[in-house]
């Protein structure tokens, strides 16, 4: 049962109020000055107070401003006399939810405070379902104080149809922010397509994104529509920009600029309606800057910018994320495992994670395969990483021209010493004529 505070030094039309309540279902509290309003809702809070402006010892005003500081999501309706009204026309600029004249109409009263409780409920439902969102935001990308503002951003950008570029290392969780604006996004129930520009061939990225018409070209043996006509309706996500060449950054701009795309081999246009949300694992503004990406086509698509940081820069991330991909792994492989030891963790947080979570995710699953006890201790990670420093090979930064050369001379150098110098045998090996041979020992100097 809904609870009424009502506050009002007129005991008569208090009786009044209350009987009108009662016989709608409330329950009633009442108080007949400020002071003894702060101590009933202090010891009994109300879902609505009913509240005077003018009483003795403390007015309605000073009440209200106490009052809020004890429940700032409860309801207030002023009742106040007829001069009384710009004084409680300022109160609602302050967050009173309405005023009504003294005496009220006791049907509009019950509508009003009616209206008030159904308001509060839905605010409640809000709150709750803000709270559900970070609560899930938080479990994907990380409690940081970085990653509540990239959720904070998130939830700013979803419910409008900007265009946003989403900017950070590979493995900070591009796609995860990209789904997430989708998902609380007025398109939500429309199509949310996925591409990565880097997978497809240079020469395929028009076709595939904007389709083709039966023999378009040598193998279009049918038509087939791109993968903007499939998101009509809801959003695509362009993953990698930083991969897409000058001409098709062109054809994007066009298709944003008209809403229309047109495909390969066919003369008509098809109208799309489609937000655009778009990755890179590069600054783009840097990338404008080196005349890398056009500009034009960079005010197009990052009305809205996410700045992903990387893990290494939210270490305090990283425990969290540990945890979460171990257990996962863990409950996959039918382990008990419960637990990483502080010591390992500590390995952990010192590790750079050029690979961010993604780097992390596979170092969690191959501690989880490798332990057979419950907990992850330091020695099981110390030894994943000097394995995976092993398995790593490093070059030195050359142009291809002398990498091939640095190959060759360590090539002439291996065959000569399996034939003990012998350069005809060595030339024989390499499949090089004797000339050959010589000519290059001469020029690395071997």
């Amino acid at each position: 049962m809904d609870k009424v505070l009502l506050v009002d030094d007129e005991k008569d039309l208090r009786a009044i109020v209350r009987q009108v309540l009662k016989e709608e279902g409330f329950s009633v509290i009442e108080a007949e000055d400020g002071l003894q309003a702060v101590r009933l809702f202090r010891k009994e809070p109300p879902d609505v107070v009913l509240l005077d402006l003018n009483m003795p010892h403390m007015d309605g005003l000073d009440a209200m401003r106490e009052l809020r500081k004890m429940g700032p999501d409860v309801p207030i309706i002023i009742l106040t006399a007829h001069g009384d009204i710009p004084t409680a026309v300022d109160a609602i600029k302050k967050g009173v939810y309405d005023f009504m004249v003294k005496p009220p109409e006791f049907d509009r009263l019950v509508i009003v405070v009616r209206r008030a409780l159904e308001t509060r409920r839905l605010e409640k439902e809000v709150v709750k379902a803000q709270t559900a969102l970070e609560s899930s935001l938080e479990h994907q990308l990380g409690k940081s104080d970085a990653m509540k503002t990239v959720i904070k951003q998130v939830n700013q950008v979803a419910g409008t149809e900007y265009s946003v570029v989403i900017q950070g290392e590979t493995g900070t969780g591009k796609s995860v922010v990209a789904t997430a604006i989708h998902s609380l996004s007025g398109r939500s129930e429309r199509p949310f397509v996925s591409v990565d520009i880097g997978l497809i061939p240079d020469l395929l990225v028009e076709s595939e994104l904007f389709g083709y018409k039966k023999g378009a070209f040598t193998g279009a043996e049918k038509e087939k529509s791109g993968y903007f006509e499939s998101a009509h309706g809801g959003t695509i996500f362009l993953d990698e920009l930083e991969n897409m060449s000058a001409h098709v950054q062109a054809k994007l701009l066009s298709v944003i600029e008209k809403k229309k795309i047109y495909p390969l081999g066919g003369t008509g246009e098809v109208d799309v309606d489609i937000r655009i949300i778009a990755a890179t694992n590069r600054d783009i503004r840097e990338s404008v800057e080196k005349k890398e990406f056009r500009e034009d086509l960079y005010y197009r698509l990052g009305e809205f910018i996410v700045s992903l940081p990387p893990l290494r820069e939210r270490v305090e991330d990283i425990p969290f994320f540990a945890r979460k991909f171990l257990f996962d792994a863990a409950s996959e492989l039918n382990k008990q495992i419960r637990e990483i030891s502080g010591d390992a963790l500590g390995t952990l947080i010192k590790h750079p994670w050029p690979g961010n979570l993604r780097e992390l995710k596979n170092m969690m699953r191959r501690a989880a395969l490798h332990t057979e006890g419950d907990v992850i201790g330091r020695s099981c990670i110390e030894a994943l990483m000097s394995q995976k420093c092993r398995d790593r090979v490093t070059y030195p930064v050359m142009s291809v021209k002398e990498a091939v050369k640095d190959l060759e001379k360590r090539m002439i150098v291996e065959a000569l010493a399996r034939t003990e110098g012998n350069k005809t045998k060595a030339a024989e090996m390499l499949e090089l004529s004797y000339a050959t041979l010589f000519a290059k020992i001469k020029e690395f100097g071997i």
